[in-house]
């Protein structure tokens, strides 16, 4: 945190320098574009960077915030101002309902219903005839600031370069944010960050509204700074410019988004003069020249060229140690040997597969069951019905919530997360490229309460130390507090399995489920792990495991539950069921005694 402040303490002088010098109106004009260029681009990084999602049609954005502005400022003499709040609040309603049908989409079809949705407002702005179609609005006012009228290029830069760093600064604030964790595992997590409490489907269309409206600041200055608005800078090709700067400066780095811009705007203006006397005609050769250029940055620096100089420069890394900060509340745990947990005749079917047959069990409080049973024998399954990732077909399960039992199966997985029950997975969910601090502070999402405005805002403080406080508490609790600021890629693969307990220790459950915790883990870190699960045991916690390592197994669970091809084959202490012939069968294949 200390790091972007000073980077953008830096920033901000050298654009005082440059608005300062004796530059010609040339240059202010194209620094003046970079600067509304880069607040599309900035939206983009934010949605299609961090969080994943692509757009294309950013440009009908940018037009919204262009026309509202002008059309009240010509036709009814509102101030800009005015403007402003008018093309903010268009913008956010368009952009509200695009997301509600969009952001439903995945896959190659998101993009492509930009691409729909982008050229329909496209087509709107030139077939309005209130807005003069095609020849557009002319005379629009100028922007009046404290009093003074902002007439020239360089008024207007101040004006511009300073939404641009507000921007930075709310964006920075937000990634670095509960909710901005969240945003962080849409991109290829969105079952995790279910599991551990997200609403992502009202996260994204969060997160495309606010790129929206950036493009929509962004149209506002342009209306003012050009006098005149027409539908041509809106289209398709503008809304793939604004994504090729956020992809060429760094997709998902807030600095990339204005590197990106600088660097496609200078050399456009700069092919736009050279290559047609090179070609002997008229024509976007430029476009040419971009393609090249995308091809060759896929290739060399696929993460875009911010992230390609900043691994070349010297940089401090921050250091977060969250400490001092109030212990976050505690949810009370139901007395040992009360019911729990209870599976009653759950089934699933995907099609034709009966993937888990009417499988019944209970696990009673300070209780650690083992689910057990040969590859395919429905476990994960099973997993994924108590926590909500996949629906029953027939059968119910019941989950002990405040005084009574009660139905969870139907509920969405945020919603069983928020009774009490978190989870590891059997393929390891994490973000890479986050450090390991972020990546278990995700786990109690459910116990902040600051969202997307206090955090743009920066209000978020205090409760950000303290969820990050918790996060190291159970890092160092788990043996993994030494790495707490390394990136969760970096580790070892029974590290990460480890640091997926962490993260869901910080969800403060009263029903912990692992899956397979232990793969990938020597002998000496199995037992430490066999200590922790019998120290959170001891603490109220109760376990439901699926794991392979019999010896694990058997020396840390009260009960076992046995399933093979969907169907429980045995349910009993450990003993008893590693003399149970089925057992033994399903396992071995029969081998007399």
């Amino acid at each position: 945190m200390r790091a972007r402040a000073a980077g953008l303490l830096a920033f901000t002088a050298i654009l005082l320098l440059i608005g300062m010098l004796p530059l010609p109106p040339y240059w202010i004009t194209l620094a003046n574009y970079i600067g509304l260029y880069s607040l599309v681009a900035l939206g983009l990084v934010l949605l299609t960077g961090v969080a994943g999602l692509t757009s294309f049609g950013q440009a009908a954005f940018v037009g919204l915030g262009a026309y509202a502005t002008a059309y009240l400022s010509t036709a009814y003499g509102a101030s800009p101002w005015i403007g402003l709040a008018a093309g903010l609040a268009i913008t956010a309603l368009a952009a509200f309902l695009i997301g509600l049908i969009t952001m439903r989409l995945s896959g190659h079809y998101l993009p492509l219903g930009t691409i729909a949705w982008g050229l329909s407002l496209f087509f709107l702005f030139g077939n309005l005839e209130f807005l003069n179609k095609y020849d557009g609005i002319t005379g629009v006012p100028v922007i009046g600031l404290f009093g003074l009228p902002l007439v020239s290029g360089r008024s207007m830069y101040f004006l511009i370069w300073a939404c641009v760093l507000g921007a930075v600064l709310c964006l920075g604030n937000l990634l670095d944010s509960r909710s901005g964790r969240a945003i962080r595992a849409l991109k290829g997590r969105g079952m995790m960050a279910e599991a551990m409490g997200v609403d992502t489907a009202w996260m994204k269309i969060a997160i495309f509204v606010i790129a929206a409206l950036l493009a929509g600041l962004s149209g506002w200055l342009y209306a003012h700074l050009q006098r005149a608005v027409n539908p041509s800078p809106f289209g398709l090709n503008a809304g793939i410019e604004y994504l090729f700067m956020a992809v060429v400066g760094g997709a998902g780095y807030l600095w990339g988004a204005i590197l990106g811009a600088a660097l496609l705007t200078v050399l456009k203006d700069q092919l736009q003069a050279v290559l047609p006397l090179l070609f002997g005609g008229n024509g976007n050769y430029e476009v040419i020249v971009f393609g090249i250029m995308l091809v060759v940055l896929l290739q060399r620096a696929r993460e875009g060229l911010w992230p390609y100089l900043q691994r070349r420069l010297p940089r401090r890394k921050d250091t977060v140690m969250p400490e001092n900060a109030p212990a976050l509340p505690q949810r009370a745990r139901p007395p040992a040997g009360e019911p729990l947990l209870r599976v009653e005749k759950a089934r699933k079917q995907f099609g034709g597969l009966v993937a888990v047959n009417d499988v019944s069990f209970e696990l009673q409080a300070g209780e650690i069951v083992g689910l057990i049973g040969p590859n395919g024998a429905g476990k994960s399954t099973m997993f994924n019905l108590v926590t909500g990732v996949v629906p029953l077909t027939g059968g119910e399960i019941r989950f002990r919530a405040g005084d009574g039992m009660r139905r969870i199966d139907g509920l969405a997985s945020r919603r069983i997360a928020s009774l009490g029950i978190a989870r590891s997975f059997q393929h390891v969910q994490l973000l890479p490229a986050m450090s390991v601090l972020e990546n278990v502070a995700i786990g109690a999402h459910l116990r902040g309460r600051r969202g997307i405005p206090s955090s743009l805002a920066g209000l978020n403080r205090a409760e950000e130390r303290m969820l990050l406080q918790e996060a190291r508490r159970q890092l160092e609790r788990v043996g993994l507090g030494r790495l707490m600021h390394e990136e969760a890629g970096s580790l070892a693969l029974g590290q990460q399995r480890i640091l997926e307990i962490a993260r869901a220790l910080c969800c403060d459950p009263v029903l912990l489920l692992l899956d397979e915790p232990a793969a990938g883990l020597r002998y000496q870190e199995k037992q430490a792990l066999a200590d922790l699960l019998r120290r959170l045991k001891g603490e109220g916690v109760s376990i439901l495991l699926v794991e392979h390592d019999m010896d694990f197994v058997m020396n840390l669970t009260d009960r076992l539950v046995v399933m093979e091809f969907g169907t429980k084959i045995a349910e009993g202490l450990p003993q008893d069921v590693q003399r149970n012939e089925a057992v033994l069968e399903a396992y071995l294949g029969g081998i007399a005694s």
